[in-house]
């Protein structure tokens, strides 16, 4: 087992990542205040992982309510959250009770919105079972639910007591789904970290075989460089903005073609390809980058075309988005692998004509 530490004071709390981590609730019962909790899963991930994580936390004293929603990204609204509450009112948890997410990006969002919010705040332990949420979302308290108009649209900064990886859950993940994780690894590399994306060059056929510790490897590296992004800038005030590479073009596409349509780490891929294209022509970066770049998106079977959106409508989704400031879309793009850097404002001539080249429906 691998510890990692999120540095946020008195919020600190730790990451567990390794294997067979699912049968530790040792590691889970120190960080309840009451031995009270509610499971909060899905009606995939649940019969999966849920049913024995139940009987272990009942075996340990904890007294917990099971919570099942629907799977997947359209089911991320706020109609989906009152059933959360539901549960927990008709149960009567209270304020020193938990929520426990089990299950991807979709749930960690839901259950840490859910803990945001209920009573003024309850505590809150992530268990994410995909990688894109082992390596990203579980990680940094960024939590929220889905409008019709745009994606995390509302939602709050809440940060977990634990968070706890099990690599072994990630041999039931369809392949789809690991390859979408893969996006938000290989992003890591792309904004921070140029030996780690030379790493991921070298091993990704490793990582699409699953090899154990290619992924763990890669886990850990992508937890070491989220965890320090955060650590620096909780609220995305400033660095913490670059980790957001690709997302404002993803979110646009993911809003357009409706939510679960593409998933979160197709649509950051295309995004990632787009922000690298408009760093390149802006002369930010080189076309050997911008080569780079597509070449270990589509070998990790990533998408790395824009779908046929018309750029009116990506432009007035992407105006939508959190980092934008004073009316301003604020771009991620690339100085080089391994150097990101805001981009404060494009112009919207400029932008559409960008968009309309590349996303020509």
């Amino acid at each position: 087992m691998q510890t990692l530490n999120v540095d946020l004071g008195a919020r600190s709390y730790p990451i567990y990542i390794g294997s067979g981590l699912l049968q530790r609730v040792d590691l889970l019962v120190p960080h309840l205040p009451y031995k009270r909790a509610a499971l909060i899963s899905n009606e995939t991930v649940f019969p999966l992982f849920g049913t024995r994580l139940l009987e272990n936390l009942t075996r340990s004293g904890v007294e917990t309510v099971p919570v099942i929603l629907p799977d997947g990204e359209s089911y991320k609204t706020w109609e989906t959250l009152d059933r959360i509450f539901d549960a927990l009112l008709l149960h009567a948890l209270d304020r020193k009770s938990t929520l426990i997410a089990l299950g991807g990006g979709v749930i960690g969002d839901l259950a840490g919105f859910a803990a945001a919010t209920y009573q003024r705040g309850v505590p809150f332990i992530q268990i994410p079972t995909t990688l894109l949420a082992q390596v990203d979302s579980s990680i940094g308290g960024k939590t929220a639910v889905n409008h019709a108009r745009g994606k995390n649209m509302i939602g709050a900064f809440y940060q977990p007591k634990v968070v706890l990886a099990d690599t072994d859950a990630l041999k039931a993940l369809p392949q789809r789904e690991l390859c979408a994780g893969l996006a938000e690894v290989i992003k890591y590399g792309l904004i921070r970290d140029a030996e780690f994306f030379s790493w991921l060059e070298v091993h990704l056929d490793n990582l699409l075989a699953r090899d154990a510790v290619a992924l763990t490897h890669a886990i850990l590296r992508s937890c070491e460089n989220k965890a320090a992004v955060v650590a620096a800038d909780e609220r995305e005030q400033g660095e913490r903005a670059l980790l957001n590479l690709g997302h404002t073009f993803g979110h646009a596409i993911e809003t357009a073609l409706g939510y679960g349509e593409w998933l979160h780490g197709e649509a950051v891929a295309v995004g990632m390809v787009m922000a690298a294209q408009l760093s390149c022509e802006r002369g930010h970066c080189t076309e050997a980058d911008l080569r780079r770049t597509i070449a270990i998106l589509e070998r990790a079977g990533l998408p790395i075309r824009a779908p046929a959106i018309a750029a009116e409508r990506m432009l007035e989704l992407m105006q939508l988005d959190k980092k934008n400031d004073s009316g301003k879309i604020r771009l991620i793009l690339l100085h080089r692998i391994g150097e990101a850097f805001v981009e404060p404002g494009v112009e919207r001539t400029q932008l559409l004509e960008f968009l309309g080249r590349v996303n020509t429906p």
